[in-house]
């Protein structure tokens, strides 16, 4: 089917899909989402056991490792690892990176199933596990609550509040408040006045559970109408529960509760976790958005809904936003835009200036409509506008306007002959159509690495490929049909491409050039293999990476005390370093988790789990640029805030979360070997001089107090192990009797000691304990063999069954990660490890071979495709030898970027290498077979591949510059940078490999000299 001739006799088809793909596109820009990052799954779970007064190993033994022999049979599991804490385990589970959003429910269900048949037969006082599937939600709305003149409990009704009304709020899926204050109701009661009066903690459970639950009256018939009668309760809960009646045993008398036990409102002991903001007691609210929604427009709803609570709740209520990523996300996408605005606005200026106004005017509104038809086409198939999306499209930009310059060149040059423009539309698209569709494809086949990798960072940058298949086939489109048609409209018959007929200056120097390659082609080959093997050897000298920092703002403290730390101790040390960090330069706010690490409020964001002795610091400072002097002087002022624990620094990043940057683990049957080798790898790591924040995620043991039972005493005494464990709970943290419900909020009952001794451990030797068959206490000395203080494991981690220690540390600030893991590795693997133990890397090691093991695994298909067509165009076997020859060279542009600006190779530079091939095999394509159909016409071999190589440099060459000044915007964000170097200079050599290389290939691989006259 002639294509460009249809396309001119019938108009009116074109403008069709050109007005579908306009509107399309702008009506798609006000209804296609937003989001900071394209999403990705979070395919893991948590799943939580409590077994109260259980050590690490025995946790370990009986009920964590019998969690993972039923959840290792799941055919879906692609790794469990586990923590055992004392009276604490927590398993997390992760599924085979296949397995998509749509199916995780299913499995998470099965996992349910399997947790439910293998809870019965876990050990007598495990409380049923608890599976946390939301463990990837992202709460992209995160705000501080505070309010510094108003007390706890109306601080948590605020709370309340305002979750409840944003809870209604058009967009919104889930609302979470972090840092609520437990509150409880203590009875403070004389030990020795219980023991005088025989009254039991059992006997006072009993009261409390009788008399708090909710009473129903009954019912009455009143005038035909039903009347419920309610058994009222005191409005006061203190005052309730001290007038409930308790009898003493063994006589008829009564007792008010209030007589025996002084009764307190106050805050829990131990907190879950404790939040500050800006130095203030705060809590958080967490907004997540449902899913495939405008991220900007529901942060507009809910900022909206946010000023309009905060006028109707009291003065000196504040809620300020720790992360918005509505803002966020509005500045990237304008940002972007503007850069794809400028990007169009630099290729179209290119264009003009190089093939005069009228091409340029073609070329650039095929650009405009490509770029809108893209959007429409992101919009039908639910892509979002985010970081991956819009830098594909900028990344694309140059791409897309090869198969347009070819085909407005052609039919240009054909109409200045003296043909007509359908003439010419239709010979010129007929003679380069199906090459240009080969050469597309090949572009597009470039990416399909990324397409086809199926673990997290494919489906992180998923979108980069879908968005450049959709952009360069839609480019294809329009050259072989919209620009037949502007050409008709603009170029005119006999007309000049807008130069001088004469060859150019340039043109001819290069021509010249070109001649003299030909003619030494051995000198010519000899040294591209030269400077391309001198290119590999310095692959070295380039600095390695994966993901680079994040450009917000925010960067974070962690803080590990040793292990068996209270929480209020780390509270104490957490309100010092927060100052500390407050009076720092250029630091503009501070969110602070004592506790456990923020809610996941971005999807790099990997929230660490409840540890009393953590703390976490949120910092935002006032510009990116000044986070490295900010790092460098708080490392020495928070140093001597506590010599016993750690301080450690994290930039956010882009891209999947993998923890630390260097990790080496160590697994092994035995805690004290694998403790010692830990040891080992720790001052490896500390010699080292450069590595810094060097620990490992066992911590230090803690200490426990042993209270030795005595079974057999306490056998003849009649004191069960539940009297005994009451006992020292009452003389020390307090014993829990119930709860009251009030509203929705529930408040513990817990009995403690109010004539307390000099010392918790005296006070426990003190205390009488109940016997629950004698009916009477007994003396403490008289059931326990005495108190021993003993060291015990505090996080005993697990990796697919088995213990697994690991060390980890950071590069030093002026180093990347695989630097410093190149220089570490062979020292850390000198450890000679006993029979059973073995060493694992982690890190960012692993995460960046495993990113490029699924990318790899998709690579082979895409250079398969690759190969086929090229052969196919051709139906030959030299021309695509040509082609892939040339295609190792690229390497030298891409090294010499990348050592010129520093700039190291990381996950996206090698995107950019990859798609770097498809651009040069596009170009080499184009121009083999203008040679090839030269030679058909009948030019002699040896003139065609220097006429077809000159007809070429100028479209090739301003694919090439409109490439590259494309790119230019993405030099300044941070994720893209190093990639559009890869490209920008790997192109730029590129276009001398193809317009050098491939004709010097063609004359010796087709026995063409040059030599003779």
């Amino acid at each position: 089917m002639d294509i460009a001739r249809f396309s001119i006799d019938k108009p009116v088809n074109v403008w069709l899909m050109v007005v579908i793909l306009l509107l399309g596109g702008i009506l798609a820009m006000s209804k296609i989402g937003r989001l900071e990052d394209p999403a990705f799954t979070i395919k893991q779970v948590k799943v939580y056991t409590a077994y109260p007064g259980a050590g690490a190993e025995k946790v370990e033994r009986e009920v964590t490792e019998r969690l993972e022999i039923a959840i290792q049979q799941m055919p879906q599991l692609k790794k469990v690892s586990s923590v055992s804490s004392p009276g604490l385990s927590e398993v997390t589970v992760e599924v085979k990176s296949t397995y998509d959003s749509k199916v995780l429910p299913q499995i998470w269900d099965e996992l349910r199933k399997r947790i439910r048949d293998t809870a019965s037969s876990l050990p007598t006082g495990t409380q049923d596990p608890i599976v946390y599937d939301d463990f990837g939600d992202v709460y992209g709305l995160y705000y501080a609550l505070s309010a510094p003149d108003f007390d706890t409990r109306e601080l948590r009704e605020f709370a309340r509040i305002i979750r409840r009304d944003l809870l209604t709020t058009e967009g919104v899926a889930k609302v979470d408040v972090t840092g609520v204050q437990k509150e409880q109701i203590v009875a403070y009661i004389d030990p020795y006045q219980l023991a005088g009066l025989g009254i039991s903690f059992p006997d006072l459970a009993s009261l409390f559970q009788d008399n708090l639950r909710p009473f129903n009256g009954g019912r009455v018939k009143v005038d035909e109408k039903n009347v419920r009668i309610i058994v009222e309760r005191a409005p006061d809960k203190l005052e309730e529960i001290s007038n409930l009646s308790v009898v003493i045993p063994g006589t008829n008398r009564s007792l008010r509760v209030a007589d025996i036990a002084t009764l307190k409102l106050e805050p829990a002991d131990i907190q879950s976790v404790l939040v500050r903001y800006n130095g203030e007691e705060a809590l958080t609210l967490s907004v997540s958005a449902l899913e495939d929604v405008n991220i900007v427009d529901v942060g507009a709803k809910v900022n909206a809904k946010v000023d309009e609570l905060l006028k109707q709740l009291p003065v000196g209520i504040t809620l300020t936003p720790i992360y918005d990523q509505a803002s966020v996300v509005d500045e990237s996408v304008d940002g972007f835009i503007n850069n794809l605005v400028m990007s169009v606005a630099v290729v179209t200026l290119t264009l003009c200036l190089f093939m005069g106004w009228r091409s340029g005017v073609v070329v650039g509104t095929v650009l405009l409509v490509t770029v809108l038809g893209t959007i429409l086409i992101m919009w039908l198939m639910g892509i979002q506008l985010q970081r991956i999306s819009l830098g594909a499209m900028v990344i694309a930009m140059g791409m897309l306007v090869d198969n347009a310059i070819v085909v407005a060149e052609g039919m240009m040059l054909r109409m200045a002959t003296g043909t007509t423009a359908k003439s010419a539309a239709s010979f010129i698209v007929k003679r380069t159509q199906w090459p240009l569709l080969g050469a597309t494809i090949i572009g597009i086949a470039a990416f399909s690495g990324i397409g086809l990798s199926n673990d997290a960072t494919g489906e992180f940058l998923y979108s980069l490929f879908a968005v450049v298949l959709v952009s360069l086939l839609i480019s294809w489109v329009l050259a072989v049909t919209l620009v037949p048609v502007l050409g008709a409209y603009f170029y005119r018959k006999g007309m000049s491409s807008g130069g001088d007929e004469k060859p150019s200056t340039m043109l001819t120097y290069f021509k010249g050039a070109l001649v003299k390659a030909l003619k030494f082609r051995w000198v010519t080959i000899a040294a591209l293999v030269v400077i391309t093997v001198v290119a590999y050897g310095s692959f070295g000298m380039v600095k390695q990476g994966f993901f680079p920092p994040s450009n917000a703002p925010l960067f974070f403290v962690h803080y590990w005390g040793p292990q068996d730390r209270d929480i209020r101790a780390t509270e104490v040390i957490a309100k010092q370093a927060e100052k500390r960090i407050l009076e720092m330069e250029n630091v503009t706010a501070v969110t602070t988790f004592v506790g456990q690490g923020a809610d996941r409020f971005t999807l790099t964001y990997a929230p660490k789990s409840a540890n009393e002795n953590y703390a976490f610091f949120m910092v935002r400072a006032e510009t990116l640029d000044s986070i490295p002097s900010i790092q460098k002087a708080l490392s020495d002022k928070l140093t001597d805030l506590d010599f016993d624990a750690s301080f450690y620094m994290e930039r956010m990043q882009f891209g999947p979360g993998s923890g630390a940057k260097l990790e080496a683990r160590f697994s092994g049957p035995d805690t004290e070997v694998l403790r010692e080798i830990a040891e080992q790898a720790k001052r490896l790591f500390a010699e080292d001089e450069q590595i810094i924040d060097v620990r490992h995620n066992w911590r230090e043991k803690g200490f426990a107090i042993n209270t030795q039972y005595d079974n057999y005493n306490a056998g003849i005494a009649g004191v069960s192990h539940s009297d005994f464990s009451q006992t020292v709970q009452y003389a020390s943290s307090g014993v829990q009797l119930g709860t009251f419900q009030d509203g929705d909020y529930a408040y513990s009952i817990m009995a403690k000691m109010g004539k307390a001794e000099d010392t918790e451990l005296q006070s426990i030797r003190e205390s009488q304990v109940w016997s629950s068959q004698q009916r009477q206490y007994v003396p403490f000395t008289q059931v326990s063999k005495g108190l021993d203080l003993v060291t015990e494991e505090m996080r005993i981690h697990r990796r697919n069954r088995l213990r697994t220690i690991t060390v980890e540390g950071e590069p030093g600030p002026n180093e990347t990660a695989a630097k410093a893991f190149e220089r570490i590795r062979l020292v850390v693997e000198s450890i000679e490890l006993p029979p059973g133990y073995h060493l694992e890397w982690g890190g960012e090691f692993e995460s960046s071979r495993d990113a490029q093991k699924a990318l790899g695994a998709g690579l082979p298909a895409g250079f398969l495709v690759m190969f086929i067509i090229s052969v196919l165009l051709f139906g030959r076997a030299r021309q695509p030898l040509i082609i892939w020859l040339v295609v190792p060279m690229a390497v030298v542009g891409v090294v010499s970027g990348l050592l010129a600006t520093g700039m190291p190779f990381g996950f996206m530079s090698l995107l950019g290498f990859l798609s770097l091939f498809g651009m040069l095999i596009k170009n080499a394509i184009v121009l083999i077979e203008e040679i090839d159909l030269q030679i058909e016409e009948g030019l002699a071999i040896r003139k065609a591949i220097v006429e077809a190589t000159l007809s070429r440099v100028r479209p090739v060459a301003l694919a090439a510059v409109t490439t590259i000044l494309g790119m230019a915007p993405l030099l300044f964000d941070p994720f893209f940078a190093d990639m559009a170097v890869t490209i920008m200079g790997g192109l730029s050599f590129a276009t001398v490999l193809t317009l050098i290389a491939v004709p010097v290939l063609y004359s010796l691989l087709f026995k063409v000299s040059y030599r003779k006259q």
